[in-house]
């Protein structure tokens, strides 16, 4: 007998959720230590030194004082997948980044960092968060949206610790067009809002 499909639902970020955000992301953070702070690193700050329990706190102190917005997706109560979206000013290495430069950053937002739990990859979870994340935006007032996903080379499945910022295709299926094309890497993708 096939399993049913089970609902997905999100959630914005509110300080109350955090100990649902740390069941999600675990001991090592999401990501090696991640705490998705790396897009939030400032000038001269080198990874090794904050990756960890200083990325955890930093980020933990961000999400209690609400200088964060992102959402958590559920299957039921658990907590399954998480997004990250901010004005693009607010990701300060990603701002800085020449690659993925624009020159109306202060006007934009943007949705640089998916997290989806092992076992639930492939199955929507990332695209019910990309549409959380577009409408909660809009209410926020954001006017364009910015994601940088990882150009698919030819259709191969890439390791999830390298696509944590999208694929193209799922940002192309919610309206998202090329920005800045590049060869290979992460691409810059846009959408208007309004």
């Amino acid at each position: 007998m096939a399993r049913r499909a089970m609902k997905i639902a999100c959630r914005e970020l509110t300080p109350g959720l955090w100990p649902d955000l740390e069941r999600l992301f675990g001991p090592r953070g999401a990501s090696a230590g991640c705490w998705c702070m790396f897009w939030r690193l400032e000038k001269g700050e080198k990874w090794p030194d904050v990756q960890g329990a200083p990325n955890k706190r930093r980020f933990r102190k961000l999400v209690h004082d609400g200088k964060v917005h992102g959402a958590l997706a559920y299957a039921g109560d658990e907590p399954v997948g998480w997004v990250s979206f901010d004005r693009r000013v607010d990701f300060a290495k990603l701002d800085r980044a020449p690659s993925l430069a624009c020159s109306d950053a202060e006007r934009v937002w943007s949705v640089p960092c998916f997290f989806v739990k092992s076992g639930w990859r492939g199955k929507g979870v990332a695209d019910a968060l990309l549409a959380f994340a577009m409408k909660t935006m809009k209410r926020h007032g954001a006017e364009i949206v910015e994601g940088y996903p990882v150009k698919t080379d030819g259709g191969k499945k890439a390791p999830a610790a390298f696509v944590y910022t999208g694929l193209e295709p799922m940002f192309a299926k919610a309206g998202f067009t090329s920005a800045a094309r590049r060869e290979r890497g992460k691409q810059r993708v846009r959408l208007a809002l309004r």
